[in-house]
């Protein structure tokens, strides 16, 4: 218990933002730290690390595979004991302790510190507690409230505290940091928290718990920054996740990441599970069948309702974002063309500008991507050629508060112009038209209604935000986990020794039902499908997560979810 919620120490080695100043102040103790602005600052740049940031594991919805193996969420085994379970609430509550005794403390620093760089610093580290209070909330449910540092023997009597009077301290605290935090810095200056990410942590804690008003009065103040040109979209939703992408103006909060800084995901657990075999990868994370036949057709609809769908040609008169996102089957990729096609088993490196064995198709390599499908969106060839990975981490972009918005509008029943403008934005910049283009996008009116509209804008989320970590609490507050995370996954089957792959039957079989949901239905493809992994959601329980055992053993005022 003491390790949470009397963690005062600062960590040393504050490797976790590029740019900052990360002297290590030796781990200093509250006594004798504290003093100056110096050492504010030092306080407050060691929570702009990636432990206490970032959204969910993408691999906890229906659009990540990782081969055949599951995990907690999506096999319905999360318990009390679960080692992320404990590591997510003991880094917020790690990070809450801390500014909850940098707040107790600051004021040490007033005799050689302004008042004004004392007050952007508490507000930075008040924006900070009240991110890590939002995502407890939406996990948990009631959590410890806690505003100041404690002693041991009060933290044995700490109870939870009931979600609303949570979320009515998360709002307030937001509303002082946009208060007094800058809406933008100079463009040569060091990257640090700005009122649009107060608004951003609003508008998306408040969407998340169904608080309509509070998400589209938040959402709209960061459009009006974007108004008054201190977000736009990028105009290349590719490039938006890459290198080149970083200083992007859509970007509101990412943590850097940086080689030079050490801070970056090496070969090994992540970036070959990502990239191709034939680029010496393992392509071991891939998506699912689910979110490739969740892009809509050029037309705006479904593939079970769009005349323009061709399921041996999946790729063609898609949405935009699918060949930004999943590698298209025959085009070049990582230095050698993709082709998961089993009767491949030569494919064209433009390496060696000849045919080389095939380790993407499951005749020549059984481990190959079992769906046959490869993640593209973020990555490019410097993946491969440096075998690391140091793309920033977005947090919260322009693209997701315009979805927000329109979201929180249309469960108002507001339907009106700005909700399809909004909608509209996110689609033009995805076909790279402008706005009033809309012959040239699949663009929505008011005429459709809200009922419509929310379809609309539940797949836009998921199409725009694939893998970014958004989808699971999607799920979750949709109550559509019950569904989703109840099917099977389901891939490509078993090439047979001696036998061709039907021509016919090349890369899908069948067209998959989709629902009003977005949810498809492959039990159709009969024998041309392998079910992968069955999934498991027990929704009498999985809609919030337990509270770490060890917390329930050591104080019983902490009440454990039902459950569990």
């Amino acid at each position: 218990m003491n390790k949470i919620f009397l963690a005062l120490v600062l960590l040393a080695g504050l490797g976790g933002c590029k740019k900052l100043d990360l002297t290590d102040p030796t781990g200093p103790s509250t006594g004798n730290f504290y003093n100056n602005q110096t050492e504010l600052e030092l306080a407050v740049n060691d929570l702009y690390r990636l432990d206490f940031w970032g959204n969910d594991n993408r691999f906890f919805g229906d659009d990540n595979i990782y081969r055949a193996n599951g995990n907690a969420v999506v096999s319905g085994t999360m318990t009390s004991e679960d080692a992320s379970v404990k590591t997510y609430w003991l880094n917020a509550y790690k990070a809450i302790a801390r500014v909850n005794s940098f707040i107790a403390h600051k004021d040490k620093a007033a005799e050689n510190t302004p008042e004004n760089i004392i007050t952007k610093y508490e507000a930075e580290m008040r924006l900070i507690r009240a991110y890590q209070y939002a995502k407890l909330v939406t996990h948990f449910g009631d959590v410890p409230l806690l505003t100041e540092p404690i002693e041991l023997g009060q933290a044995y009597g700490i109870k939870r505290t009931g979600k609303e009077a949570v979320l009515d301290f998360i709002f307030s605290e937001l509303d002082f940091s946009a208060a007094n935090l800058p809406a933008s810095y100079a463009a040569s200056a060091v990257r640090r928290l700005t009122k649009g990410v107060a608004f951003a942590i609003k508008a998306r804690t408040a969407l998340y718990m169904q608080k309509w008003d509070v998400a589209k009065a938040a959402a709209d103040s960061v459009i009006q920054l974007a108004n008054a040109g201190v977000y736009t979209l990028h105009p290349d939703y590719a490039q938006l996740f890459l290198k080149e992408g970083e200083l992007s103006k859509e970007i509101i909060w990412s943590i850097p990441k940086d080689e030079k800084q050490k801070v970056f995901n090496g070969p090994e657990g992540w970036v070959k599970e990502y990239i191709s075999r034939n680029a010496g990868g393992y392509g071991a994370y891939f998506p699912s069948w689910d979110i490739m036949d969740a892009y809509e057709c050029t037309d705006g609809k479904p593939i079970d309702e769009s005349p323009l769908y061709d399921r041996k040609n999946p790729f063609k008169k898609r949405d935009p974002r699918l060949t930004a996102s999943i590698v298209e089957f025959g085009t070049p990729w990582l230095g050698f063309s993709y082709q998961p096609n089993p009767d491949s088993t030569k494919v064209w490196s433009y390496k060696s500008n000849s045919l080389v064995n095939n380790n993407d198709c499951k005749r020549v390599a059984a481990f190959a991507s079992f769906t046959g499908l490869l993640w593209k969106k973020g990555i490019d060839q410097s993946w491969a050629d440096r075998l690391l990975e140091d793309n920033d981490a977005i947090v919260f972009r322009l693209a997701e508060i315009y979805l927000i918005y329109a979201e929180a509008k249309i469960e108002l029943n507001e339907v009106d112009q700005s909700v399809v403008d909004a909608i509209n934005r996110v689609r033009a910049r995805a076909y790279g038209v402008a706005l009033n283009a809309t012959a040239s996008y699949p663009a929505v009116n008011v005429e459709m209604g809200a009922a419509r509209l929310r379809t609309v804008v539940r797949r836009e989320r998921r199409v725009e935000l694939v893998d970014e970590g958004l989808r699971y609490m999607d799920l979750i507050r949709w109550k559509l986990a019950e569904k989703a995370l109840t099917k099977p996954i389901v891939g490509l089957p078993d090439p047979k020794a001696g036998v061709p792959q039907d021509k016919e039957k090349w890369p899908f079989a069948a067209v998959p039902e989709i629902d009003e949901d977005g949810i498809a239905d492959y039990s159709g493809f009969g024998a041309d499908r392998k079910i992968i992994l069955e999934r498991k959601f027990d929704p009498t329980r999985q809609y919030l997560w337990p509270i770490p055992a060890v917390e329930t053993r050591v104080n019983p005022n902490i009440i454990q979810n039902p459950n569990y």
